[in-house]
């Protein structure tokens, strides 16, 4: 089996083939050996669905974290960052339904319970317990403290190793998302192998300052922290840290790696590295692709630029424009809203030089129009997955930055979102 075979191709753009063997396994999180995981329904959501979610590796284990670079920063945001400075942490208890997001000193304290309530079930300190929340920002959590902290409880008393506990956890996390977004991967060279697993969350504010939702991780491989976290910083960069849903940032984002060290031969460092950026790419497209009210998934190709953090802030730039992705909302090849994204941005570059392409269709040339067919571009404008190449003629550095379209139903979401 080939690096790319099992992987779907918007990933593979993302980690390299250095000879490295993936393969997709079942058992989402839990592929992971000793990984535990539970999802229940505390009433959090007024829909009555899950609303909280475990992970435990059963002891702590190296810990990465990767957090929202908003000002304006969640209460268990804070408290995540204070626990997982140590670089050790056994579990991670997430709640759906409310974000506990200025919600002042209570927010803080209800947090820390949480943390401290799930470290007496489990047995362990509660600096080892990390904790994230996803839901309407400002709304006080408090008065739905017992519910959380039983429903806590609950999924520690439920959690297992199965696929459906695994299933049920990455379902607890979902605020507007219409599917769970999970993922499990086996990578493997002449070293040994190792399993890369995880879940995400992530449907609306999502803007590429690394990404706004919540994503748990963990792998057998043996990494240490101090190892880890520049990793996965590094391949929280390349994939989620490259798509945007509408370019709002949220207060509540973490990725969160728990790596277990059980593998019994890992391979080599560069081999987990990208199977690490594979599984995270894998999430970060579902995310796109489940974006509020999208009906296509872009992918914008930016080559020929003078370095690799042009390609990227050219592709954000793009990315976030309204213009552009109402455009691909109605189908219109209207190149010339590409062009303006780009000029408005930081970086600079020669308008005379520049080639777009709509998937193999050439709308523009040297910065002007090209002669096309209007017809075959909507074609290909009309596809659930569009392909957008802007060859900027001027170096070697390239990105890809995935985005999506902006409909009638993102407005009609958001407009109701908390009523």
């Amino acid at each position: 089996m080939s690096a790319r075979d099992g992987v779907s191709a918007v990933a593979s753009a993302w980690y390299g083939t250095a000879g490295e063997q993936f393969e997709q396994v079942d058992g989402g999180i839990c592929a992971v050996q000793g990984l535990r995981a539970a999802g229940v329904a505390a009433g959090l959501k007024p829909s009555g669905s899950l609303d909280i979610a475990v992970v435990d590796a059963g002891r702590p284990v190296d810990v990465a974290v990767v957090q929202t670079t908003n000002q304006v920063r969640a209460a268990p945001v804070e408290v995540t960052a204070r626990h997982a400075a140590d670089g050790r942490a056994r579990a991670v208890v997430l709640n759906a339904g409310n974000a506990n997001s200025c919600t002042g000193p209570d927010g803080e304290a209800i947090a820390l319970d949480t943390a401290h309530h799930a470290a007496d079930a489990l047995g362990c300190d509660i600096t080892d317990v990390l904790v994230c929340s996803t839901g309407v920002i400002g709304r006080p959590l408090l008065p739905q403290r017992e519910q959380l902290l039983d429903g806590v409880a609950a999924a520690i008393a439920a959690a297992d190793h199965t696929s459906a506990a695994a299933d049920a956890a990455a379902r607890a996390v979902m605020t507007t998302d219409t599917a769970p977004k999970a993922r499990a991967l086996r990578a493997a060279d002449g070293s040994g192998s190792c399993v890369v697993a995880g879940f995400a969350k992530g449907s609306g504010m999502i803007a590429p300052a690394m990404a706004t939702m919540l994503c748990v991780v963990a792998t057998d491989a043996p990494v240490a922290a101090r190892i880890l976290q520049p990793l996965v910083r590094q391949a929280v960069g390349a994939t989620f840290g490259r798509i945007s849903v509408d370019g709002c940032q949220s207060t509540n984002d973490a990725v969160i790696v728990l790596a277990t060290g059980t593998a019994e031969r890992a391979p080599g460092v560069s081999t987990f590295t990208d199977a690490l950026t594979a599984v995270l790419g894998e999430l970060a497209t579902d995310i796109v692709r489940d974006g509020e009210g999208a009906s296509r998934l872009v992918r914008l190709h930016v080559t020929g630029a003078v370095s690799t953090d042009a390609a990227v802030t050219l592709g954000r730039a793009i990315a976030d424009s309204v213009l552009v992705r109402t455009a691909f909302a109605g189908g219109d090849p209207n190149w010339g809203r590409v062009l303006a994204a780009m000029g408005a941005s930081s970086v600079p570059f020669t308008p005379e030089k520049v080639h777009v392409r709509f998937g193999p269709i050439t709308v523009c040339r040297f910065g002007i129009g090209a002669s096309f067919d209007v017809g075959q571009a909507e074609a290909v404008l009309a596809r659930p997955e569009i392909d957008v190449t802007i060859d900027l003629g001027l170096g070697s550095g390239e990105a890809t930055v995935l985005t999506c379209d902006l409909t009638h139903d993102y407005v009609a979401i958001n407009a109701e979102y908390t009523t």
